[in-house]
């Protein structure tokens, strides 16, 4: 597979596609479920009337399992950078994460009470960190030049994989069951088939953690890129942004459902509507910015931009909550969604400082976007169960939009990623 190996810094098409295909499986596994699936087996638990406890149920489930996710990556990716097995050391992650989410999905599926269909899903987050970490890692650590493509692909293969699970599902007429069967074969095999496929290079001098003269870390040296200020602000902004983000799209079915006033056997149709289009400007604007940052090496600028276009989707929701409205504003939201989460990821590979914590430390840049996903639902439920209604939620999307923004602005970032591999590296662990 000498095809698929990089150069000088550069990957090949095929190594791409092969990435893209990966993350396309690891969204489609993870985002249909949450879109669709959790909220037909929670919905009106007590009786039709009783949409409020499904909706509360709906963000403590996918909050608890976010929780677990959030510990089990920057772990899985701390253990993976110590790993120096003979096949490789993201590899063995990836596809125990793969075994791991499907057997999870599974379970799910025939779980028949929201505490059981909560304790699975913990086990679906938690594989699906583990693989996270391990693919993440691979942009660190093979790409160099095209880092914000890379990153596009991320973010693009997230908003069709939400089209491709939930279009599969509606228009294929599977059940919840069914579903979570067919989820759970998608996810083994391109899991496992990408994991063997993609190349994953011995790095001499990798493996456990040794100081400069041969002496155990310091407590100061381990936490390498968490204690610097640049990498901390884009931490805090991807956080603050997803968290908007999720506000606007976690609880969408319920919003149909409740807010626009979707007719029941209509609803599915509506969901699939929007995330299509959601889908399409995320997929274009992200790899239209990633590019662009690849070749002018200017990423804070666009991130900037990026968040605060998310936050006019708010806005415009606002303004208009309805059917067409709600279309409106799931293209402006795609827009800066897709955009911000391709040239952040960037930014933040460019910022890390030591190589033999690449995993751990995108792990953490995985968490902080994670974080702010699983809170969303939480944070929603309440905001609508306060109000009975959804006005709160969508003006809390928008304010948390701007302040990810602001917060970018705080971030002193490399020019290019060439200047950066050239006078950062390697990056002093503290300033």
């Amino acid at each position: 597979m000498n095809a698929l190996r990089p150069r000088g810094g550069r990957v090949g098409g095929l190594w791409l596609t092969l990435f893209g295909i990966a993350w396309l499986a690891v969204w489609t596994v993870q985002l249909t479920p949450v879109q669709l699936l959790l909220p037909l087996q929670l919905d009106t638990p007590g009786g039709k009337t009783d949409w409020i406890t499904g909706v509360i149920w709906s963000g403590l489930i996918l909050s608890i399992g976010g929780l677990a996710g959030v510990i089990a990556g920057p772990l899985a990716g701390m253990l993976s950078d110590r790993t120096t097995s003979r096949w490789g050391r993201r590899r063995p992650w990836a596809i125990g994460g793969t075994l791991l989410t499907a057997a999870a999905l599974l379970v799910t599926g025939v779980a028949g009470d929201p505490v059981g269909v909560g304790a699975a899903w913990v086990g679906v987050s938690v594989g699906i960190a583990v693989l996270s970490a391990a693919l993440t890692a691979m942009i660190a650590d093979q790409v160099l030049e095209q880092r914000g493509t890379a990153s596009a692909l991320v973010s693009s293969a997230q908003a069709v994989g939400i089209v491709v699970g939930v279009g599969a599902v509606v228009l294929l007429g599977l059940g919840i069951g069914a579903s979570y069967v067919a989820l759970a074969g998608f996810i083994l095999v391109i899991g496992v088939g990408t994991a063997l496929i993609l190349p994953d290079p011995h790095v001499a001098g990798l493996g456990r953690s040794v100081a400069p003269g041969g002496k155990r870390p310091t407590w100061r040296q381990r936490l390498g890129a968490l204690q610097d200020r640049d990498f901390g602000w884009v931490l805090a902004s991807r956080l603050t942004v997803n968290l908007g983000n999720a506000l606007g799209t976690a609880l969408l079915l319920f919003f149909l459902l409740y807010g626009v006033g979707s007719p029941a056997e209509s609803a599915e149709d509506d969901l699939l509507v929007l995330i299509v289009i959601y889908t399409v400007f995320v997929v274009a604007a992200s790899l239209i910015a990633g590019s662009i940052s690849d070749r002018t090496g200017r990423r804070k600028p666009i991130v900037i931009i990026a968040a605060l276009v998310q936050a006019l989707s708010a806005v415009l929701i606002l303004m208009s909550p309805t059917f067409v409205g709600t279309a409106i504003a799931a293209a402006v939201m795609g827009v800066g969604y897709g955009a911000y989460m391709a040239v952040s990821l960037a930014l933040a590979t460019d910022l890390l400082p030591r190589p033999e914590h690449h995993a751990r430390d995108l792990g953490v840049v995985n968490v902080a976007a994670n974080l702010g996903q699983l809170l969303g639902p939480l944070l929603g439920a309440g905001l609508v169960a306060l109000v009975v209604g959804f006005w709160l939620l969508f003006l809390a999307a928008g304010i948390l939009s701007v302040l990810g923004a602001v917060m970018t602005i705080a971030v002193r970032a490399p020019v290019t990623p060439r200047s950066h591999a050239a006078s950062r590296s390697p990056r002093p662990a503290g300033r």
